[in-house]
């Protein structure tokens, strides 16, 4: 009977929300993806076009295809994290091989000769603009327990409104804790049960605790192994204008799969301490969509000269979430096991709103040769919003949005160079820290090479990219302060095959 009740009450909790700015960052940002000749010059393609994944940067690049076509791209994803926590290093890596590109293009010339509108294009395409799988461990000597989360979060709580009702499982209490009075106190309930911390005194208005921990120093091992992807679905329109100009728009469908899971140990108390073991994990479940649009020209100054603009929309995601936790310790309840992954928070659905991004491009080409492009990008990061703006805790999280993050350039540059059917490709990208401080998140750069062979027909490319970047990241939100230092290196071989008719 305990289990079919503790099931209802997991599809009724709606509890307060706990969303951050990392969850705002997390769907703002795209990573270089695409087919390998994208890839390969550092997706610099805003002038360029004639690429399915150019479409990402400009929705005109379509009108370039002078014939139709269909492209399929796989990549190997490697993720290398070499993380510092107090002094000590801990390295884990990360593979997976998946199909991250499929599309098309239909070109339908003008049949009117008089027209001024050559010819139009309509396409579709599949990338994944951002691979969420990846893996870090932390391990070291901190002078901040876990029990510090939990005080974080229980100072101020009344003590009486976090104890067990009569008759009450523990289960049902930290679920009905969530829905009815919120994640904070939530958590302070789990630290209590959780033998983490005490109240000063046992007063039902007692606001006070204390740890129940004794240490100098403890010694700590995080890991956190995330999943899923940020996917993108282009419906696309092109069209060229006279010999010079081409226009296109498109309609962007994206989907959203995230999964976090963490896991917290911690020991090395002093010896006289009542705890000398404590776990604590907890598991994050995200599913979504959202809709944006691409607007963009390309034009031809003469034979060597072309041009692009482009501007993307802001994407606006809904977004589903689901969370739950486990802790145990030396003196925790006797009863806390019940707590545990299957006993789930379920969040009110919410919306992000990611910024707005401004693209200008400028590309040299020489005639079948060979050819050089570059693009300048530029978003303010500041302008992400998490919704309902109205939630209090909203306010908070945009608040800090707003001081803490800025405006990011991007810079890209790619060049190809070709004998007979052979391309070889070679780009560069560097992308600014989200962070006003630039030190949160570091600043990105990627090196990228590649090759193709056309066969008439067909072509079939290969690409390597290489980007490196420097992140602080905090094991929890609340309480433990120091982030552990993680030097991340993402290493993406990618093959594509296209296919002209």
């Amino acid at each position: 009977m305990k289990r079919y009740i503790t099931f209802i009450t997991i599809l009724l909790c709606a509890i307060g929300n706990a969303q951050n700015i990392n969850e705002a960052l997390r769907y703002s940002s795209e990573n270089l993806q695409g087919t390998a000749r994208f890839q390969a010059m550092g997706g610099a393609f805003g002038a360029l076009g004639g690429d399915l994944s150019a479409l990402n940067i400009n929705p005109a690049g379509s009108a370039v295809f002078n014939n139709s076509l269909f492209t399929i791209s796989g990549t190997s994803y490697n993720v290398d994290n070499e993380t510092n926590y107090f002094g000590t290093m801990s390295g884990t890596k990360t593979n997976n091989l998946e199909l991250n590109q499929i599309g098309g293009a239909f070109v339908f010339r003008s049949t009117d000769q008089n027209s001024d509108w050559q010819k139009f294009s309509l396409a579709f395409n599949y990338d994944v603009v951002n691979n969420f799988d990846n893996e870090f461990r932390a391990s070291g000597n901190s002078t901040q327990g876990i029990d510090n989360y939990f005080l974080n979060y229980a100072q101020g709580t009344p003590f009486g409104s976090i104890l067990l009702q009569e008759g009450e499982f523990l289960e049902d209490a930290y679920l009905d804790i969530g829905a009815s009075q919120g994640f904070s106190d939530q958590q302070a309930f789990l630290g209590y049960y959780g033998g983490l911390l005490d109240p000063l005194n046992d007063d039902d208005a007692n606001t006070d605790y204390v740890s129940n921990a004794s240490y100098s120093s403890v010694n700590q091992d995080f890991i956190r192994r995330t999943t899923g992807y940020n996917s993108k679905f282009t419906l696309n329109m092109g069209s060229q204008f006279k010999e010079n100009i081409y226009l296109g728009a498109s309609l962007n469908f994206h989907n959203i799969l995230y999964t976090r899971y963490d896991q917290f140990t911690e020991n090395g108390y002093d010896s006289d301490s009542e705890i000398q073991n404590t776990t604590f994990d907890s598991f994050l479940d995200t599913e979504g969509n959202g809709f944006s649009f691409n607007l963009g020209a390309i034009a031809k100054l003469n034979d060597y000269l072309r041009l692009g603009a482009s501007y993307q929309s802001p994407t606006w995601y809904r977004l589903n979430e689901d969370f739950s936790q486990r802790i145990n310790s030396d003196l925790a309840d006797s009863d806390i096991n019940f707590i545990n992954f299957n006993i789930i928070n379920v969040f009110e659905t919410y919306t992000v709103k990611t910024p707005s991004k401004l693209t200008g491009s400028l590309a040299m080409v020489f005639a079948k040769n060979g050819l050089l492009s570059f693009d300048y990008g530029f978003q303010d990061f500041s302008n992400t919003e998490l919704r309902p703006t109205s939630d209090p805790s909203f306010q908070t999280v945009n608040s800090q949005i707003a001081s803490d993050l800025g405006s990011v350039s991007t810079f890209r540059l790619g060049g190809e160079y070709r004998i007979q059917q052979v391309s070889l490709r070679a780009g560069y990208r560097f992308e600014q820290s989200p962070y006003a401080n630039g030190n949160t998140i570091g600043d990105l750069n990627a090196i990228s090479g590649g090759i193709g062979y056309n066969f008439g027909g067909s072509r079939l490319d290969f690409a390597i990219s290489r980007s490196q970047q420097d992140i602080d990241e905090r094991l929890f939100d609340a309480g433990l302060t120091t982030p552990a230092t993680i030097d991340r290196i993402n290493t993406n071989a990618t093959l594509t095959y296209t296919i002209n008719f």
